[in-house]
């Protein structure tokens, strides 16, 4: 058992050290190569206009209204009902 973990770590080991020789230079053309995709992939988004991130805006802000009003009528009601269960 202690023979087989030993080799597995230095099995691992090798690969460190082979990374290592040859690390900077794949890590430099892997990161040249992704930003190049995110680039092009970039080009690809179909953002949407003013008019339609306002009107999104819009309801998003006013959807958080009505639930924010509609929980605290709800806490209010519980809570007061509480008060009344409890005296």
């Amino acid at each position: 058992m202690a023979t087989k973990k030993s080799s597995k770590s230095m099995k691992k080991a090798k690969q460190v050290e082979m990374q290592a020789e040859t690390g900077s230079k794949f890590q430099l053309s892997s990161i040249k190569q992704f930003s190049q995709e995110v680039k092009s992939e970039f080009h690809k988004i179909a953002w949407p206009d003013k008019k339609h991130t306002m009107a999104t805006t819009g309801v998003v802000v006013f959807l958080v209204f009505l639930v924010s009003f509609y929980l605290g009528t709800v806490d209010l009601l519980l809570g007061k009902l509480i008060g009344l269960v409890i005296k």
